[in-house]
């Protein structure tokens, strides 16, 4: 493998990191893991990932979104964007992908990942709603809503991933 092969590989892996923070602030990550993945078919010339994981992946993206959306109108509370917020899903992306890689190896990195960042995001927010007033406080249905959707979302998300790592490494 070439370096510049070697770098746009490490950038198609970022990219999918990238992809899972996003997915758990209500952005579009799936999008963005499924472009990523198309570029890298693209580059390669549809070498190791063909038509079908890109329609598969398409499809799921597309599944995600549409819950996302229909999640947010039926009341799942959506986390205010924060400081906190960011430094508590960073430090929990970063300890869960050092707890689970060891035991998981590939699986326990992306999963360790996601779900280190999820456990940062509800710390974050449990501790938000301790502090405000009675009235102010999501109800539980909408904060049970907010982690079905994020864990869902998040679970479609290393689905896409496990499909296309392993299509490029079959």
């Amino acid at each position: 493998m070439s370096t510049f092969a070697a770098v746009g590989f490490a950038v198609f892996i970022l990219i999918l990191f990238i992809g899972i923070y996003l997915s758990l602030f209500g952005l579009p990550g799936t999008v963005l893991i499924f472009l990523d993945v198309l570029v890298y078919a693209v580059a390669t010339g549809f070498d190791r990932i063909g038509f079908t994981i890109i329609l598969l992946l398409l499809f799921f993206s597309l599944i995600a979104e549409m819950l996302e959306f229909l999640m947010g109108m039926k009341g799942a509370l959506q986390p205010r964007p924060s400081k906190k917020l960011f430094w508590g899903s960073a430090i929990g992306s970063i300890a869960g992908t050092c707890i689970l890689t060891p035991l998981l190896l590939g699986l326990g990195t992306f999963g360790g990942f996601f779900l280190g960042c999820f456990a940062g995001i509800l710390i974050v927010e449990f501790n938000r709603q301790t502090k405000l007033q009675s009235p102010f406080k999501a109800s539980g249905r909408a904060v049970f809503a907010m982690i079905g959707g994020k864990m869902t979302k998040g679970l479609i998300s290393l689905t896409m991933i496990a499909f296309s790592l392993s299509n490029i490494y079959s």
